[in-house]
């Protein structure tokens, strides 16, 4: 089983340091959602933990190993990442897109064999887009284009996903769909899914783990009952709420009455993992 861990993760963009000594650690075979205000170092965080951001200073740890030093193709038999706003080629069918992800796994004459066949299948059964299977990616709705991408993570086949935003453009139902087949692959195949949500109420509902963000430093992380607090939820968006709890599953939700102003907000330190 993969893991991922960070080390002092200074990042910059243009020498503006947006994230400073962040100490992180995705826990194994649990579900963890990333979650904080906009601008606050979120998908910066899973963009040089993916290595798509390389970072000012500290270190990216996967296994245990720097993952600088990794071949890209190595790494991508390990992790799959879903960025928040990927592009396609023009032209290219969602079969197409989604065989993409069997990429780390084809020798060099890079055919796909009769299992990477099933495995593209698989991927865009489970995402409800066998109907789409010969349709250009670009005529697509936004929420039909985000679960082509998903597929295509799915395809790669790793046990660490990381995903940044995944319900982007989604309606409930299909934010539902997404996050119910993401559980269940967590729960069936193991896999450590990482992910940045903006709902909080989902990000509870469905992860194990929760890490509270704000200005690029830790406020709170641990189980959503200890993230879902008033106290951690006023430092990190700067709002008043009350959390109950749902009567079916004892799942914590927040219920936003206002925005807290400077001076109204609690004063909390910085935490590492």
């Amino acid at each position: 089983m993969n893991s991922i861990a960070t080390e002092n993760l200074d990042i910059a963009y243009d020498n503006a340091l947006i994230v400073e000594n962040l100490d992180m650690a995705i826990p194994h075979n649990k579900i963890t959602s990333i979650i904080g205000p906009n601008g606050c170092g979120k998908s910066t965080v899973l963009k040089a933990v993916g290595r798509i951001l390389k970072p000012k200073k500290g270190m990216v740890y996967l296994n245990g190993g720097d993952i600088s030093t990794l071949p890209t193709k190595e790494i991508a038999k390990k992790m799959s990442i879903l960025p928040q706003t990927p592009s396609a080629p023009g032209g290219l069918t969602v079969s197409e897109l989604v065989a993409y992800g069997r990429f780390p796994h084809q020798n060099g004459f890079g055919k796909l064999t009769k299992e990477d066949k099933k495995i593209v299948e698989w991927a865009i059964s489970a995402t409800k887009l066998s109907e789409l299977t010969h349709r250009e990616v670009n005529t697509l709705s936004g929420g039909q284009r985000q679960r082509v991408w998903i597929a295509m993570a799915l395809a790669q086949q790793t046990d660490l996903i990381l995903l940044d935003e995944p319900t982007t453009y989604l309606d409930m139902a299909h934010q539902l769909e997404v996050l119910e087949l993401l559980y269940s692959l967590n729960r069936n195949q193991g896999c450590t899914i990482a992910m940045v949500l903006h709902d909080l109420n989902l990000a509870a509902r469905f992860s194990d783990y929760m890490i509270a963000i704000r200005s690029g430093k830790i406020i709170q992380h641990g189980s959503p009952k200890e993230v879902m607090i008033p106290e951690v939820l006023k430092a990190t968006f700067s709002i008043d709420a009350e959390v109950v709890h749902e009567s079916r599953t004892g799942r914590p939700v927040c219920l936003t009455y206002s925005l807290l102003h400077q001076e109204d907000l609690p004063k909390r330190e910085a935490v590492s993992l």
